[in-house]
């Protein structure tokens, strides 16, 4: 069998923050598809670096009185240990502020300016009197022109969703001083993204089985109908003072940081090409760069990241590549969203949880690879971390069903047995058969990052192991000496079923599967090894306790902490000053309740919502949606709504139907991947499970406005 030449990217992490549970997604995800590949005996490399350009690093860094260098190089430290302690383990971890990235950001920006792909043109911005600098969108705010909700950005609004230009903003200021912004011209160097070789190549690329279906659908929706351009040029110049790279020939125009972001995977790449060989056929060989980014490689190139930044990944990105003649990569693989419990991960609740705070309060991070591992599906759905869920889990299946085949079975080989397993005769058993067969199949599933599929079948191997040794129970054989023999073959099929499902987990439990490894003496075991069986008489050692229950009490301090971590220090140290403390301390308590609760409103405020009688007139599945379900509801209106609700776990839809209902009128419509969702029904949650719609006392009828 051919053995594959991959390389493997994750999204570059921004040098302007801590590493937490939600960017972990997608290291992890991306870690256990590399390691698998690697125990199939591909040649898999996995790069990735900090992303550190920009204007928030550069205004970080100015407020912390250091340099933007100094900045991102104790960024890196901080991104690079955490990743370490997760056992993301990266063939070379850059950053995009390298002379590898500059020469591939410059030299791509030549190729495109040859091909009449670049054109300068003047635009009207906001520049800050104060600051002296032409202002990012993001670093204008002002009133939303829409709802007029005060204190938004300057492209979309945060409260109503629209998405604006900044000099439709009302009465805008800058986020960098405070100052009224002043409009300026300026010379910006574009990329043609309209022009119809663009145009051409994506329609083409997007609808390939690069994308998920769902990613393709989106860029559709983006790029237009056949014959209409709705991609706009992209600007990929910022004035100074900026942090990033110079654009050939000019003074002050610096290449937008999206530019060389993705760039800075093949800048992380060319440092691992500068100092790795490849080894192969016995001759050690430099690994060269061309035979990966070239346009006629044979190699394939993965990239994994959040469906938030498809746009610059599988429109930009492609793009720039193939018109400045390299090759594209062979898929992208996007993922969704991380909440806690339920909900949007949220400091005042302690669910914003850093990488660095689950390391110090939980201590063994594979508890979350495997949970983020029976989770994920390879689609762009989002994924819950329910912490009662995750504890239950962990000790349901990680010490409940595998840990405890080892841990019940060892010791007598050990002791009884001077360590070595029986004389097996050479052919697999029943058990080792059942364990051995789907092996291909779950192979496929890790293929296509089908994790929590191939999680669920290794369970129910685990559950034929456990069922194996409860039904022949050693621990009773051991107290009957004529039964010597067969404690010691139940005990030695055990550990050789044991070693196999360790082969099964090993790409989502590295750290646990190289214990295992020395405790049964096996060497670093390969995906093949699970055909193969442990031999007659094979010694091994002495076995240590490989995993801990996780005490739920761990999670309790986490949140808690997380929370703490909100509130300042003291640093009073007279009483009158300790008594100033804890009045603002008292004042953080209400604003962080009032924040969980919301604040007071009006009266005219309530009256702004439309809250409306509905009756259930169907409901039904949405194919590929693991949440929702589709209404259709008759609010008095001509027509009947269409609502996607995220009720399937509570709700049974032909109990559904003909049920009366609330739901807000006069929400802006929404469209989703399965339709427009044209309001949304209310339902009551709480710390308890479960989910319930709110339904109006008998008479009521569709249309009624609730007041």
């Amino acid at each position: 069998m051919t053995k594959r030449k991959i390389l493997v990217t994750s999204a570059l992490p921004y040098a302007n923050g801590s590493i937490h549970l939600g960017h972990l997604v997608e290291y992890i995800q991306t870690d256990i598809w590399v390691r698998f590949q690697n125990m199939q005996g591909n040649t898999c490399h996995y790069v990735c670096a900090d992303d550190t350009h920009g204007t928030p690093i550069m205004l970080r860094a100015e407020k912390e009185g250091i340099t933007p260098e100094q900045l991102i190089a104790r960024v890196w430290q901080e991104h690079y240990d955490d990743f370490a302690a997760f056992h993301v383990k990266f063939d070379n971890y850059g950053s995009t502020n390298s002379s590898e990235t500059r020469e591939f950001a410059q030299g791509i920006y030549r190729k495109l300016k040859a091909e009449n792909l670049i054109e300068v043109r003047s635009i009207e911005q906001f520049y800050d009197p104060v600051k002296n600098m032409f202002l990012p969108d993001r670093f204008i705010k002002g009133e939303c022109p829409k709802c007029h909700a005060k204190d938004q950005y300057g492209d979309n609004c945060e409260a109503c969703g629209a998405a604006y230009a900044p000099t439709d903003l009302i009465n805008p200021f800058s986020a960098v001083s405070g100052a009224k912004p002043e409009l300026r011209n300026s010379d910006h160097y574009f990329f043609k993204l309209s022009d119809p070789r663009c145009q051409q190549f994506l329609r083409q690329w997007t609808r390939s089985d690069t994308l998920q279906t769902e990613a393709s659908n989106k860029m559709q929706e983006w790029l237009g109908a056949e014959g209409e351009n709705k991609l706009s040029d992209w600007d990929i110049s910022r004035d100074a003072p900026y942090f990033g790279f110079k654009i050939p020939g000019t003074e002050n125009k610096y290449f937008y940081v999206w530019l060389d972001a993705p760039v800075g995977y093949m800048g992380s790449f060319k440092q691992l090409c500068n100092r790795t060989q490849d080894s192969g056929n016995g001759i050690q060989e430099k690994l060269n760069f061309d035979d990966y980014w070239k346009q006629d490689s044979d190699a394939e190139l993965y990239h994994f990241i959040g469906k938030d930044i498809l746009y610059f990944h599988a429109l930009f990105w492609p793009a720039m590549l193939q018109h400045a003649g390299y090759r594209t990569p062979t898929k992208l693989f996007a993922h969704g969203f991380l909440t806690v419990n339920g909900e949007k991960m949220s400091k005042s609740r302690g669910t914003f949880i850093t990488a660095r705070s689950y390391v110090e309060h939980i201590k063994n991070t594979e508890y979350l690879r495997y949970y983020y591992a029976a989770k994920l599906n390879g689609t762009m759905e989002d994924l819950d971390l329910s912490l009662d869920d995750f504890v239950a889990k962990v000790n349901s299946d990680l010490i409940g069903k595998y840990i405890n085949i080892a841990s019940r079975c060892a010791g007598f080989i050990t002791k009884r047995f001077d360590g070595k397993l029986d004389k097996e005769i050479g052919i697999p058993t029943q058990l080792i058969g059942i364990l051995q067969e789907p092996a291909a199949q779950i192979a496929e599933m890790y293929e296509t990052r089908n994790y929590s599929r191939a999680m669920r079948a290794i369970g129910e191997l685990l559950n034929h192991v456990n069922f194996f040794i409860d039904t022949h129970k050693p621990w009773e054989l051991a107290k009957d000496p004529s039964q010597t023999q067969s404690l010691h073959s139940i005990c030695s099929e055990a550990l050789r079923a044991f070693r196999i499902l360790t082969i099964y987990l090993k790409p989502v439990l590295p750290q646990l599967a190289r214990n295992v490894e020395v405790f049964l003496n096996t060497g670093d075991l390969s995906w093949e090894d699970a055909q193969t069986f442990l031999p007659s008489e094979h010694k091994i050692n002495d076995y240590k306790h490989l995993m801990t229950r996780l005490d739920p009490k761990l999670i309790e301090a986490m949140v808690a902490a997380n929370q703490e971590s909100l509130q300042p220090q003291p640093q009073a140290h007279s009483e009158q000053r300790h008594a100033a403390h804890q009045q603002q301390e008292a004042k953080k308590v209400v604003t962080e309740a009032e924040k969980d609760t919301g604040a007071f409103i009006s009266i005219d405020d309530f009256m702004k919502v439309d809250l409306r009688v509905a009756k259930i007139v169907n409901a039904e599945h949405v194919e590929g949606a693991e949440k929702l379900l589709k209404l259709t509801l008759d609010i008095g209106e001509a027509q009947p709504r269409t609502v996607f609700a995220g009720i399937k776990s509570a709700y049974d839809p032909e109990k559904l139907k003909g049920r009366m209902t609330v739901m807000v009128a006069n929400l802006a419509p929404r469209k989703m991947k399965f339709g427009m969702s044209e309001g949304m029904v209310l339902a009551a949650s709480g710390e308890a499970p479960g989910l319930f719609i709110l339904s109006p006392d008998d008479g009521a009828q569709p249309g009624m406005r609730i007041k």
